[in-house]
């Protein structure tokens, strides 16, 4: 049986449960486990926790390891998925899932019970659901009363061949003490410690049993985990001394916070790394926003690249502190993001959304489309925003919409007509429809007529857009091209009622 690893090379592992979609704090936690790994040239190990059957979500398992990848937290041991998407093992220690592990954990509970640091429980449902209502009634804390802890070792083996039991672990009444890298020393009182099941009726471990096993069979070194499991550490704590296993290192994370500071959790609003790649984050600003949710180095430094994370990360550097989870600031990195990141590789990470819009892109239109997201840079906060921001370019001149107030606004009067008129038989006469030639002809012909410019640049605009606000207007005029300008125009003068 493999221990923990004799040359002190770090291991770490990330350990979901396949119940859904990846919550941003399991992400924040696999981020640290990976940056951990990677600065410490150790291994980043992903293991799925699948004994409660209960819970447990067809595809999940697949939909997380397809998110991790799009992160770009490459793991080095655990399930991968194959080029037909279907789960396959890779590493030393698999399977990496743990319901097809279940005679592993079954064994080491048994060892439990022959060393007696763990007994059967032979309580029904229905008594403990009583026991817990009567504690309630008493406002005492629901734990279990330790009924079956003390039967003999010969009237429990005798019980077990005929009545289910579950296999509890027995705490000792004495103070737990464990040092944790983030929040130095911890104690827990035993007396106040539930005797935890181990092993259910079904035969399947509960996360405690399977959890310490597999960190130890996995020789992992450091368990690097959120504060919700700070509760369940001396449990843990237990089971190491009691298999006279090496303990790892513990680093519990702060909790994540809303704004309100009420906790973030699944119920609290679309908070699934999924949800913000739909949104249209890029997985970059992501991974960076995520990197300073309870982590920060001394110059508080705001963006970084993955290789910077990985050379500056450190758990010494990690808060105890709860951190708040600000989706405003979430998405005003991802718009700065988006403006260092090429157009070229925005283009690639558009081209779903562009394509779910019903716009057909090919080779033909690529580049056309890259110089459309350059020039809407600035205006592009998350990918979902690009099919609109450029959809006027890419509709056919008769399926413009046409914003109802800047119509209103521009396109309703006779003066607003003749200005169109006027304008359309300058546009007609320039050759060179580059925007510096297009910015020369309109200035000198306001000048010339006596128009102010925004009574000629608004009306322009809406007509060819059918929006009053956007990129420059000698941009937009140049990018669209001399044909779809002068047909727009034509189209405007010739539905529009121009009547006031």
């Amino acid at each position: 049986m493999n221990s923990i690893n004799s040359t002190n090379s770090v291991r770490v592992r990330f350990a979901p449960s396949p119940t859904g979609f990846l919550h941003i704090g399991g992400l924040r936690t696999a981020l640290f486990n990976y940056l951990f790994a990677r600065h410490n040239n150790g291994k980043f190990i992903l293991r799925i926790e699948d004994t409660d059957r209960t819970r447990y979500v067809e595809g999940a398992t697949e939909n997380l390891i397809s998110i991790l990848n799009w992160c770009g937290l490459d793991y080095d041991e655990g399930p991968f998925l194959d080029n037909d998407g279907k789960i396959c093992q890779k590493g030393d220690f698999g399977p990496y899932i743990q319901s097809q592990r279940i005679e592993i954990y079954k064994r080491f509970a048994e060892e439990l019970l022959k060393k007696g640091a763990a007994y059967r429980c032979f309580c029904t449902p229905q008594r403990l659901e009583e026991l817990r209502k009567t504690q309630l009634l008493n406002k005492q804390p629901p734990m279990y009363d330790r009924f079956c802890r003390n039967i003999s070792q010969k009237e429990s083996d005798e019980r077990a061949k005929s009545e289910p039991y579950t296999i509890r672990l027995k705490i000792p009444d004495e103070e737990i003490v464990f040092n944790d890298i983030i929040r130095g020393e911890v104690k827990f009182d035993g007396k106040l410690i539930d005797d935890q099941i181990l092993l259910k009726s079904d035969g399947y471990p509960t996360y405690h049993l399977a959890n310490v096993v597999d960190d130890h069979l996995m020789q992992i070194t450091h368990v690097i985990r959120g504060e919700e499991w700070l509760s369940s550490t001396p449990k843990h704590v237990l089971l190491y001394r009691y298999f006279e296993w090496e303990l790892p290192k513990f680093a519990h994370l702060p909790l994540l916070l809303n704004p309100d500071r009420s906790k973030l959790s699944k119920r609290s609003g679309d908070v699934s790394v999924e949800d913000f790649k739909k949104e249209g984050y890029l997985p970059e600003a992501l991974i960076n926003y995520v990197a300073l949710l309870g982590w920060s180095t001394e110059d508080s430094q705001q963006f970084f690249t993955k290789q910077e994370l990985i050379e500056k990360f450190s758990l010494d550097r990690c808060s105890e502190s709860s951190a708040i989870f600000d989706r405003q600031k979430m998405l005003w990195m991802n718009a700065e993001y988006v403006r260092k990141t090429s157009s070229d590789k925005l283009y690639v990470y558009a081209l779903p959304f562009l394509e779910a819009a019903g716009f057909k892109i090919n080779e033909d239109n690529k580049s056309y489309i890259i110089k459309l997201i350059e020039a809407e840079k600035e205006r592009i906060k998350l990918l979902k925003d690009v099919p609109y921001l450029i959809e006027y370019f890419l509709k056919p001149d008769d399926e413009i919409i046409y914003d109802e107030k800047a119509t209103k606004k521009y396109l309703s009067t006779k003066q607003h007509k003749k200005i169109l008129e006027e304008i359309y038989e300058l546009l007609i006469k320039i050759s060179n429809f580059d925007k510096v030639t297009l910015e020369n002809e309109i200035r000198n012909f306001c000048q010339q007529k006596g128009y102010k410019t925004t009574e000629v640049f608004h009306p322009l605009r809406v007509a060819v857009s059918g929006r009053s606000e956007g990129i420059g207007l000698f941009d937009l005029l140049e990018l669209l091209g001399k044909q779809k300008v002068i047909n727009r125009i034509q189209n405007v003068l010739k539905k529009f009622n121009f009547s006031e």
